[in-house]
């Protein structure tokens, strides 16, 4: 069976809403004059390039489409005939559906073409507040009727989120990092190469509480991570590069542990909800993560360390339009009341263009005295 691709274009001009393909349209400007070179003039085509594209789709399709007899006007093949039939057939089925596509596709386009419209690439570490804000501006949008703001967010690690944004893939990055993590840990070591003062905005989002996700009743007593490699308790990890992991590793270095003392430290999940859902379905029994997915997998949560979720964006992107509109939107009460919905989460200096210094406080911009002699 042949496989099916979809094109389309953008015009001014208004025309009946059809699949178009190449070869029906040949197909049909034969058909119609009765030769090759009537049918080229038709199109606005040379001889030579129909005939070289007809020979091509005959060695394609693995059948004649026209023939012609000397003295007589060239036809179609019966398959030829049928790939017309076929189509028509088609295009009057599927004429409703072809114009809800159109009707569709032009409503999102003219979105590309409206002032008052931003879209704001993000690519973010995972976290429920960031689901939360993209619904909430669309819906601040239809109630207020204001510019719409359009969160294009892709969720990935931390690391890989900030590298997308040094990488120009995105306008804005999310990642979360331990409150008050000083210098020499592995959060400057991870963190610190990809941040660059003065070429980096860092903008408050939210705070919020990693725990240990663990079965309801929390059956193993499991209150730490020192509890957890007493017991010998199956844990379900994150992958490098997520910045879950880096707040994991931190925690076992300030409570003297290491990744060897962790029952199923090798064993990774791809986010919040797979941890739960394995510490859920008997897999594991604790994994790190945040409260919301612990609530929605129906776990218990012990709090372990609260931790700032922050946005960054280039100094150059400030500017923008859609910037703008976002930074605005995370400054009202009601976004900040939505946050604060979220279990353990709260809004903190949100949208505010925040000093790296103090909420990164292993940056440290002072020259070192030179020793004088």
């Amino acid at each position: 069976m042949h496989r099916l691709q979809f094109h389309y274009t953008l015009s001014r001009n208004s025309s009946p809403a059809l699949v178009r393909n190449p070869l029906i349209d040949l197909l049909q400007a034969v058909s119609a004059h009765g030769s090759i070179s009537a049918g080229a003039r038709a199109l606005g085509l040379s001889y030579r390039h129909v005939w070289g594209e007809l020979k091509r789709w005959e060695g394609e399709l693995g059948n004649e489409l026209v023939v012609w007899e000397k003295g007589q006007s060239a036809r179609l093949t019966e398959f030829g005939a049928k790939l017309m039939w076929a189509e028509r057939q088609a295009q009057a089925r599927l004429a409703p559906q072809i114009e809800a596509l159109r009707g569709e596709l032009e409503r999102s386009f003219a979105q590309a073409f409206d002032d008052s419209v931003h879209v704001v690439t993000l690519y973010a570490s995972h976290d429920d507040a960031l689901s939360a804000l993209r619904e909430h501006a669309l819906r601040q949008a239809r109630e207020q009727g204001h510019s719409a703001l359009h969160l294009d967010i892709r969720f990935t690690g931390s690391v890989d989120a900030i590298r997308a944004l040094n990488e120009g893939r995105c306008v804005m990055a999310g990642f979360h990092t331990l409150q008050n993590t000083g210098s020499k840990t592995l959060t400057e070591r991870t963190y610190k190469p990809l941040l660059q003062p003065g070429q980096h905005k860092i903008i408050g989002f939210a705070q919020r509480t990693q725990g240990l996700m663990v079965a309801k009743g929390n059956p193993l007593g499991l209150h730490s991570l020192a509890d957890v490699a007493r017991q010998r308790a199956r844990f379900a990890n994150r992958a490098l590069g997520t910045g879950t992991r880096v707040v994991l590793d931190e925690l076992l270095t300030q409570a003297g542990l290491a990744a060897t003392d962790i029952t199923g430290y090798a064993h990774t999940e791809p986010s919040h909800a797979a941890v739960a859902h394995a510490v859920a379905a008997g897999q594991a029994d604790a994994g790190l993560g945040i409260a919301a997915a612990a609530q929605r997998a129906g776990l218990d949560f012990v709090p372990l360390a609260d931790e700032r979720y922050h946005l960054v964006c280039l100094k150059s992107a400030l500017a923008q339009p859609g910037i703008e509109a976002l930074l605005n939107l995370l400054k009202t009460q009601a976004w900040q009341d939505e946050v604060a919905s979220i279990p353990g989460h709260l809004a903190l200096q949100s949208g505010e263009i925040l000093s790296m210094r103090r909420v990164l406080p292993w940056w440290d911009y002072r020259q070192k005295k030179k020793p004088e002699y």
